[in-house]
């Protein structure tokens, strides 16, 4: 009798271990009894407007309103500067990894900070959510177990852009593309749009980066009969570019504008006289409804302005992962993806969004347009929606992306 009891206490004992593995112990629990989170973006340099501070922010508020707190344990915000420097910016992350020990990088917007950090990430079993980065690949070759790309690529703003402003009065268009390989991939996906659905490019060039006189590409483009000029640029290209198509009469020559990287901040910038009449998506506009407007206003009282969509959207990727920390009890990495993609994302600026399986958020956006200066009634007041683009139009398919992740 006593050597069946002991026997069945050993069989018990060689048993337990199966229901608490280390790997089971840490995913039901948070690591240092604190929650870290890392804003890491450009604070001092071309993209501080539309990131920067302001994403900072809008981290805060959403940390704010999750109390603090998530599986009943401190929330903690850090912000870093990259400076737009990869070197800079894995230097900062080993750093905070190795003695802060963070849980989540968030915002990055830079799609070379981006690929470094994921694939840091990665390895240390860490998260990284990219909002204001637009590469594709962090999705598709580059794709990471412990990565999300939040809010826009590069592919899903070309087609998604070609798509909805194509139509008989937008059937022709001409590609003024930035000479590096964000630009590239923009025209490539843009042209293949175009030419599926019944467009035409008439025409297409390139200009080198921090080009400050685009007159003769400007001059090819009115030359080729185009009733849409594609800017496919960014940051002060995107500026300089705008500024002297209203110079040359793009718009007044019924020649649309239409420009993929583009925020409110920049239309502000530019100013309405300049960029009226422009289109671009956005995943989110101040303007576009209560609960965005009710956001804007909590924000707008820290920052003194309305947010860019890049950083509403920092707010919505720290909240769904708060979220996931909840629902998991945990603030594993892996424990925590898992709740991320089996939540719906559903925020002011998402309904009923989701993670797939590749790290890509599908999400709509809004088509939105600048208005002519008669049309503005206050500062900001500065983009009227024209319609929603489904997500489901616009994103790569999960089988195209060349992800490893995902299941064939």
């Amino acid at each position: 009798m006593k050597q069946r009891l002991l026997g069945a206490l050993c069989a018990l004992a060689l048993a337990a271990p199966a229901f608490t593995t280390q790997a089971e112990a840490e995913a039901g629990r948070v690591s240092d009894d604190v929650i870290r989170i890392v804003v890491m973006n450009d604070q001092s340099s071309a993209y501080s407007d539309t990131s920067g501070k302001g994403s900072v922010v809008a981290a805060q508020l959403a940390i704010e309103d999750h109390n603090k707190i998530a599986a009943g344990k401190p929330v903690e915000l850090i912000s870093v500067d990259h400076q737009l420097k990869v070197d800079v910016a894995l230097a900062h992350a080993r750093k905070l990894i190795d003695q802060d020990r963070v849980d989540a990088f968030m915002d990055l917007a830079n799609s070379g900070v981006s690929l470094a950090i994921q694939q840091l990430a990665r390895e240390n079993d860490k998260i990284a959510i990219h909002v204001g980065s637009a590469h594709a690949d962090l999705y598709g070759k580059a794709c990471s177990p412990n990565g999300a790309l939040w809010l826009y690529d590069s592919y899903s703003l070309a087609k998604g852009l070609a798509k909805a402003l194509l139509d008989k009065d937008h059937d022709r268009w001409f590609l003024l593309t930035a000479d590096y390989a964000f630009g590239h991939a923009m025209q490539e996906d843009m042209s293949r749009t175009l030419l599926e659905n019944g467009g035409k490019i008439v025409g297409a060039v390139r200009a080198p980066i921090a080009t400050t006189d685009y007159s003769s590409y400007l001059m090819q483009a009115m030359g080729q009969d185009a009733n849409v000029l594609a800017l496919l640029n960014a940051g002060a290209d995107t500026t300089n570019s705008i500024k002297q198509a209203a110079e040359f009469g793009v718009a007044a020559r019924g020649v649309k504008l239409a420009v993929p990287i583009f925020t409110v901040i920049n239309a502000h910038g530019i100013g309405p006289e300049l960029a009226q009449g422009a289109v671009f998506l956005a995943g989110y506009y101040w303007d576009a409804d209560d609960e965005s407007r009710a956001f804007a206003k909590r924000y707008a009282e820290r920052m003194g302005r309305p947010p860019a969509h890049t950083q509403a959207a920092v707010y919505s990727a720290v909240s769904h992962y708060l979220k996931a920390i909840d629902a998991a009890g945990s603030d594993d990495a892996k424990t925590v993806m898992a709740k991320m993609r089996e939540l719906p994302i559903n925020d002011f600026m998402t309904k009923n969004g989701r993670l797939r399986e590749d790290g890509r958020v599908i999400r709509d956006m809004l088509l939105l347009e600048v208005k002519a200066p008669s049309e503005v009634k206050s500062e900001w007041d500065l983009a009227k929606v024209i319609r929603t683009v489904p997500g489901d139009e616009m994103i790569r398919p999960l089988d195209e992306g060349g992800c490893d992740l995902v299941k064939k």
